[in-house]
């Protein structure tokens, strides 16, 4: 049966002139199967309706859930992750206009083991050109060099809980700040997470967006030179293949590790062709 032409964005990357795109903090959204097929190579279940606009992914043990789920606003919160790591429960949510490349620092990390040591935070911004305060609250805030972007971790009063924010946003002439996007991630989330993110933040290398297609096409430049459909179709494919090859030795391992017994639930979910 001959496939349908149907005009959708999911015909990318081959219909798209691509465009090096910088900052990449304020290239937009990107596209999301970066993150979504990256997990589902990896063995995540899709739970999505498919007559709902939104996409539920289930990791193979239960234990981390990603909703994409569009609202009205294209400034409110489309990515929320859900997560259990030593017997606390966490989240973190992200904003439409999220470049996918950052977010997926964080979504690459789910599906590595945990390491041994976790890189600082502020150092590491600061040793990439940020600007570093901490006030007599301990609220401690890192500000990108461009001042459009920040990292926060801020309690409401002392010795409350504290939470983590990151905002690109920009003065918007009152005394205020027009949101670009923004991040809201959970302090019980394994650090190594909250670092992988941050880390990609300072991350300078150009991403690839069609012209214009950005949220504010003054903040950024945009070259026509790089990787072009073809090019890109088979990156992706290329880190899909070496997710898939991780997910089969883990679960080889688990196999193992647990001797003759039954294959591990975790190892039971095969994996998802991408398109």
């Amino acid at each position: 049966m001959t496939r349908p032409n149907i005009p959708t964005r999911a015909n990318e990357p081959h219909n798209t002139i691509w465009f090096e795109t910088s900052p990449r903090h304020l290239a937009g959204r990107g596209d999301p199967r970066r993150i979504t097929q990256t997990l589902r190579a990896a063995g995540w279940k899709n739970h999505s309706d498919p007559d709902y606009p939104h996409v539920a992914l289930v990791s193979p043990d239960y234990r981390h859930t990603l909703v994409l789920e569009p609202e009205p606003k294209s400034y409110g919160a489309w990515w929320h992750i859900r997560g259990e790591s030593e017997g606390r429960s966490w989240y973190t949510d992200f904003g439409a206009n999220t470049p996918v490349e950052i977010l997926a620092a964080l979504t690459d990390a789910l599906l590595k083991p945990e390491p041994e040591t976790t890189p600082d935070i502020w150092p590491a911004l600061a040793s990439a050109g940020w600007a570093y305060e901490r006030d007599e609250h301990g609220n401690e805030t890192a500000t990108h060099p461009d001042s459009i972007l920040r990292v926060r971790r801020w309690t409401v009063a002392p010795s409350e809980r504290f939470h983590w924010t990151a905002e690109a946003a920009l003065p918007n002439g009152g005394g205020g700040r027009e949101l670009l996007w923004r991040a809201s991630l959970d302090d019980a989330m394994p650090r190594h997470l909250i670092a992988a993110f941050t880390t990609a933040l300072t991350n300078d290398e150009p991403v690839q967006r069609g012209m214009y297609d950005v949220p504010h096409s003054h903040l950024v430049t945009q070259e026509q030179r790089g990787p072009q459909g073809e090019q890109l179709a088979a990156a992706h494919e290329t880190r899909l293949k070496a997710v898939r090859a991780a997910a089969r030795k883990a679960r080889h391992t688990a196999v193992l590790t647990a001797g003759s017994g039954p294959v591990p639930t975790a190892a039971s979910a095969a994996p998802v062709r991408s398109h």
